[in-house]
């Protein structure tokens, strides 16, 4: 885990066990003895891309320091039904007060990194790499990025912060491409930042106010059809990176890809996932 992203998975655990145990597991507290320890198992039930091991991991020495885990893979295994992530043991009250917390963590970003795996591997051959986005389940951000990452995808900025982006209603607001980009390069030089700057385009002609105001990082071409795609970035001609957005699916994934475009962004990855499928069993 990157040390930037430590304070925002501690806070989500926290939030986790506070919404789930309230005042205590009274479940747990009315029939399981303080001093009842045993083991149990993390079972995969569905075939994917397993994530979240890390996370789980320290949700059961937050809850419990004494806590043993024994690995048997680790993130970014392909699973199949049947397979065993790992075996926990420790006193009961507390694998049983994490069972929920860490399933809904690993089932959440088992699933990400399954569906971003499926994008990354249809053009694995090629150029282009497939981002994300922020579009996340709020308070979950990093760990879906940390999801992607585990499926083989690319990060795109984390929040607000580490990147300047200039999409429609930025430039429509700000009066063109060109004021703009003229505008973030002014910002970033009197508050003495250095962050990426990214433009959207919504027209090949935008390109060329881009380059006219100096230039940036990165120009996204926002919804554009292939053959436009591949005409922009024929205009780019490696001044920048380039970027594709804007209702790609897995379908036409490969036909952007063969474009040379740098990078597909696609929201799906992280907002249109199927949890994928696994259970904390008691065992010997």
């Amino acid at each position: 885990m990157k040390a930037e992203y430590k304070p925002y998975v501690d806070a989500l655990i926290e939030l986790a066990i506070a919404e789930d145990l309230g005042d205590g597991d009274h479940t747990s507290l009315c029939c399981i003895p303080s001093t009842e320890v045993g083991r149990m198992k993390l079972l995969c039930k569905q075939e994917g891309i397993i994530a979240g091991i890390e996370i789980a991991q320290l949700i059961l020495s937050r809850l419990d320091p004494e806590v043993k885990v024994d690995l048997l893979l680790k993130d970014g295994d392909r699973v199949k039904p049947g397979d065993i992530a790992f075996y926990v043991s420790g006193h009961l009250q507390s694998l049983l007060q994490a069972e929920r917390i860490l399933l809904n963590i690993m089932q959440r970003m088992s699933g990400v990194a399954t569906q971003t795996a499926v994008y990354a591997d249809r053009i694995a051959d090629l150029h282009t790499k497939v981002l994300d986005t922020r579009k996340t389940t709020p308070g979950m951000r990093v760990l879906d990025k940390m999801a992607v990452k585990i499926g083989g995808g690319e990060n795109h900025r984390i929040g607000l912060f580490d990147m300047i982006l200039l999409k429609d209603n930025h430039i429509d607001f700000a009066g063109g491409v060109r004021k703009a980009v003229l505008g973030a390069k002014e910002y970033l030089a009197a508050k003495g930042k250095n962050i990426p700057i990214e433009c959207e385009v919504r027209t090949l002609e935008d390109i060329d106010e881009v380059f006219a105001a100096g230039g940036v990082d990165r120009i996204m071409f926002d919804n554009f059809s292939v053959e436009m795609t591949a005409e922009a970035v024929k205009k780019v001609a490696g001044r920048c990176q380039t970027e594709s957005s804007g209702g790609i699916t897995l379908e036409t994934l490969r036909d952007y890809a063969a474009t040379g475009v740098d990078f597909i962004s696609v929201g799906a990855l992280t907002h249109q996932i199927k949890s994928l499928d696994m259970s904390l069993k008691a065992c010997e």
